[in-house]
């Protein structure tokens, strides 16, 4: 779907949205003023009912949205980071809370640390799911970067595993590149998320963090 269609798409079902308000409160209001303040939803020309259930399906938050939701609130971390293959690990602590936007479609994801030697973090994810793609999305930015990480995630069989699949643009290579991460439930308060990259000089694949995820009661 393009800008503009969903653009055109957003403006369908806010109107469908008031129209539906404005048939319940009819009776109670004022029916002139009532029909001046909201005028008759008509469908655009070449549109069927089928194709605005299609709009309102998308944009109905579902049962992957509550899997996201089960995220809410505040995660203690203790992070293990790799600056390349064979490096001595980096171990800092982070505070991760995650918040509801959009009455349930998104979750806010906002990290807090340090890096040893590199000074304080700060990173910021807005996530979801596309019902359309039938995917997991979200973007990711921080202070030490001026790029913007786009992801899509999918979910194991059992619901354990949600594996993400992020592009960037790296610095060193000025190319994008990919990188893994892969999201475990290790219990019903524990996660753990491991991150994958190239490294910039070989190419190869190697495990750059791991954050083990608790969340605070």
């Amino acid at each position: 779907m393009n800008v503009k269609h969903g653009l055109i798409t957003v403006s369908l079902v806010a109107l469908v949205a008031a129209a539906a308000v404005a048939q319940d409160t009819k009776k109670a209001a004022d029916k002139p003023a009532a029909a001046a303040a909201q005028p008759e939803f008509k469908l655009p020309p070449g549109w069927t009912a089928a194709d605005m259930q299609a709009c309102i399906a998308a944009a109905t938050p579902g049962a992957m949205h509550e899997r996201l939701a089960k995220d809410i609130g505040v995660w203690q971390g203790k992070n293990t980071m790799w600056m390349a293959p064979g490096t001595e690990p980096l171990k800092s602590d982070s505070t991760t809370t995650i918040s509801a936007m959009m009455d349930g479609r998104f979750v806010k994801l906002e990290m807090a640390g340090e890096i040893p030697g590199m000074g304080p973090y700060n990173g910021l994810a807005i996530s979801g799911y596309d019902n359309v793609s039938k995917k997991f999305t979200s973007t990711w930015i921080d202070n030490h970067g001026t790029g913007m990480s786009i992801g899509e995630g999918e979910l194991s069989k059992d619901g354990k595993t949600l594996s993400w699949n992020y592009k960037f643009n790296c610095p060193l290579t000025n190319k994008p590149v990919v990188m893994r991460q892969i999201e475990t439930i290790t219990g019903p308060e524990t996660k753990t998320l491991e991150m994958y990259s190239p490294d910039p000089k070989t190419g190869k694949e190697y495990k750059m963090m791991v954050i083990e995820l608790t969340k605070k009661k």
